[in-house]
Formats: C-alpha cells, sequence, structure tokens
C-alpha cells in the first residue's frame, strides 16, 4: 500500500510538466498516483497493517485536511473478515490541491509572474521555457536584466563589441556571471546568427575578444629602425600580425620549455641580418597558422627534443612544410 509520503515523491516528480503544462495553458489535472492495488490474499496475511496504512491515507487526504489528493474506494467482501471498503483510485482533482499538497504554492506563483512578463516581452521564448521551466525558477532573480540582453541581442545579433562595452542598463559583470543561462536563450532566440562552431561565448555571438598576442623581437636593427623607430622587441594582436609582413628573409620561432618558462633563450638572441624571432608557446603555434606571410620566409624551429616538441614540430610543418628544425637532432 502506498503512504502519504510516497504519494508526495510521486506527485512532485510530476512538478516540472505541471510548470510546462501551465505556460503551455493544457489541462494537466485530474492526475492519478499510481499505486498496487490491494488483492483478496494480502488481506488474509495482513489485515491489520493494511488497515493502519488505509487509515494513515483517509487522514491526510483532502477529505480530512482539506487540500491534497482525493481517494476513491472499492466495497469489497471477504468470507473471514467480512465487507471492506480499499482504495480503488488516488488523485489530485486541481492544481490548487496539487500545489498545497507538495508546498510549491509561492514557487509556483513566482514561475508563472515571471513567465508572463517574458512571455510579454519575448513572446518566442514560449518553446525555450516550455523545455526547460525549471531553468527559469533557477533565475527568477535576473529575468529582468536577462531580457534586457535578450532584446538586445535580437536587435543588434552582430554587435562585434567587448562584452562589457555593449550599451545596456545592467551591470557590467553581469553577462560574463550569468554566460551559460544567457548562452542557452541566445542559441534559439538568434540561431541564424550565433557561430555554432565555436564553443568560446564572445565568438559564438559575435562579440569582440581580447586576442592573444604573439612576442616578437626584431634581431636586424636596420629593420628595427626602419620599421618600428629602432624599438625591437614587439607583443602583436593575432589579427595584426596576420597582417603584416616583415623584411626579413629569416624567421626564428623558439619553442623549448626554458623558452617557455624564462625567455632567457629568446631574449638573448644574438643581432642576425634580416631575421626575427618569434616567441611561440608551446601548442599557441596554432596563432601563426593564418600569417600567410610566413610563406615566403625560412622558418627555424627550435623546441625541446621530447614528444611535445615534435608535436609543436610537426603542426608548424603543416602551416608551413619547408620549416627547419635546430638543435633538435640526434647529435643534439
Amino acid at each position: 500500500m502506498i503512504s502519504p509520503d510516497k504519494i508526495r515523491e510521486e506527485a512532485l516528480r510530476w512538478y516540472s510538466d505541471v510548470l510546462t503544462a501551465s505556460v503551455q495553458q493544457e489541462p494537466f489535472f485530474p492526475k492519478d498516483i499510481r499505486f498496487g492495488k490491494i488483492k483478496p490474499s494480502d488481506t488474509l496475511k495482513d489485515f491489520r497493517k493494511i488497515q493502519h496504512e488505509i487509515d494513515r491515507l483517509k487522514q491526510n487526504s483532502k477529505d480530512q485536511i482539506g487540500y491534497g489528493y482525493c481517494i476513491e474506494f472499492i466495497r469489497r467482501r471477504d468470507h473471514k473478515i467480512g465487507e471492506q471498503s480499499f482504495p480503488s483510485r488516488i488523485y489530485f482533482d486541481n492544481i490548487t490541491d496539487y500545489l498545497k499538497f507538495v508546498d510549491k504554492e509561492k514557487e509556483y506563483g513566482a514561475f508563472t509572474s515571471v513567465t508572463g512578463k517574458i512571455l510579454t516581452e519575448i513572446p518566442q521564448l514560449l518553446p525555450w521555457i516550455a523545455k526547460y521551466p525549471t531553468k527559469v525558477l533557477d533565475n527568477l532573480d535576473i529575468w529582468d536584466d536577462l531580457i534586457k540582453v535578450c532584446k538586445y541581442f535580437i536587435q543588434c545579433p552582430k554587435p562585434n563589441m567587448y562584452v562589457r562595452e555593449l550599451p545596456l542598463d545592467i551591470s557590467t559583470k553581469f553577462i560574463e556571471d550569468n554566460k551559460v543561462i544567457i548562452r542557452t536563450l541566445l542559441d534559439m532566440l538568434i540561431e541564424g546568427h550565433a557561430r555554432k562552431e565555436e564553443t568560446t561565448f564572445e565568438k559564438r555571438f559575435n562579440l569582440k575578444v581580447e586576442e592573444q598576442r604573439i612576442r616578437i623581437r626584431i634581431l636586424d636593427k636596420q629593420i628595427a629602425q626602419r620599421c618600428f623607430n629602432g624599438v625591437n622587441d614587439l607583443s602583436i594582436p593575432q589579427s595584426q600580425l596576420n597582417g603584416l609582413n616583415f623584411p626579413c628573409q629569416r624567421v626564428f620561432i623558439l619553442e623549448n620549455r626554458t623558452n617557455f618558462s624564462n625567455v632567457y633563450n629568446f631574449l638573448t638572441l644574438p643581432a642576425l641580418n634580416n631575421s626575427i624571432a618569434i616567441f611561440g608557446k608551446g601548442f599557441q603555434i596554432s596563432l601563426l597558422k593564418d600569417a600567410d606571410w610566413l610563406s615566403d620566409k625560412q622558418i627555424i624551429y627550435w623546441g625541446d627534443i621530447d614528444v611535445h616538441g615534435f608535436q609543436i614540430l610537426s603542426q608548424l610543418r603543416s602551416y608551413f612544410p619547408k620549416t627547419q628544425a635546430c638543435l633538435m637532432d640526434i647529435e643534439t
């Protein structure tokens, strides 16, 4: 026999579906609780225990406490125990009885209030709310700002600005602090403009990102003077590096662990005519793949003599096949 506690557990499993039905304005109640019916053979084994459980069910039913589940009974006669009543159906008649029984009245009221506001402002979110009603509940306190963000991206799906630069009346950190929920919303709202192949939030939704910077030393003083007024140690954003073409013949790329941890070798490379050096930072060598001007240079790579070093060399050669290795041979 099912107990009142088990009825509550079963009823709570419906809650997400109750919220969905509410948003879609579909009827959900009356709704039956599944339970094992009492067989005549059961009453012969332990009638007193069964009778106690039935009494407990009655005491916690709507008939006794004014809300919650209803019970329908069936009369059955047994030659040993006589005629008795047994539950044949347990059900919630309406949402009011249900919500009070599972102690969700206040939360449900907040849900319907906020979904009403969302759908007034952004009616196209109806399918999203119906699919993810608990995400609405998880973010009850921030929906005013979430609505502002959503409406902005609907009107301007390709901002091409930094996230804190967006002209929104919200905290500058709001989007950064709530990327998970905002991403799920924008994936639906601006699906045609989102770059689904990108996992980074900013790239996915056409926002600017702080670019990786590539460090370069100009080993030829004349090139440094002619191009940079004598400055010979530079850090350049990736996109700007791609558009450059240093007037040199030779490019050293340093990758070994000593270089990465303290850059001594990079900083102490000697002056060399027609040469520059790039500090590659391990597998961030991929930052160079679109620098097409490197294809015409003599590229000399110096990395660790270990598995990772040779993996990076192989990766670099996939971009620039004529890359030569330095101090990475058997003799070294």
